[in-house]
């Protein structure tokens, strides 16, 4: 059950030459959804998340002008790190035009090293566990 949702207008250049999302947007518009919702939320002030691992199946297309709707949970949550769900919608649609996950590993914004969650972000990201 995905625990949050951030709509996205789907431009023109969106499109590929096929007359089609290009695959690569959809990874555009989940890492949107899920730092809007942190960024909103106060969560990203002392730790950035950086992606360590992603993976994406597509099951149909999307084009312009399609509104679409970008599904969020968190899968796992480790010390440092986040295992975020995602599934793309063309809006009105219950099946989702792609199924994924990403990795976050949360770090130092000035050193960049791994930095244990706490906090809002902690209380953020268990707030989108999956059921």
């Amino acid at each position: 059950t995905y625990k949050a949702f951030h709509t996205v207008s789907t431009r023109w250049a969106d499109n590929d030459q096929y007359g089609h999302i290009n695959n690569a947007k959809f990874y555009e518009f989940v890492d949107s959804a899920v730092n809007a919702h942190l960024l909103v939320a106060g969560a990203l002030k002392e730790s950035i998340g950086l992606v360590v691992d992603s993976g994406c199946r597509y099951t149909s297309s999307l084009a312009f002008p399609d509104v679409i709707e970008v599904g969020i949970k968190v899968d796992r949550i480790g010390t440092s790190s986040v295992t975020y769900g995602f599934a793309v919608f063309r809006r009105g649609s219950a099946t989702p035009a792609a199924i994924g996950h990403f990795v976050h590993v949360y770090v130092d914004a000035e050193t960049r090293r791994p930095k244990p969650m706490a906090g809002t972000l902690l209380a953020v990201v268990e707030n989108l566990k999956a059921d």
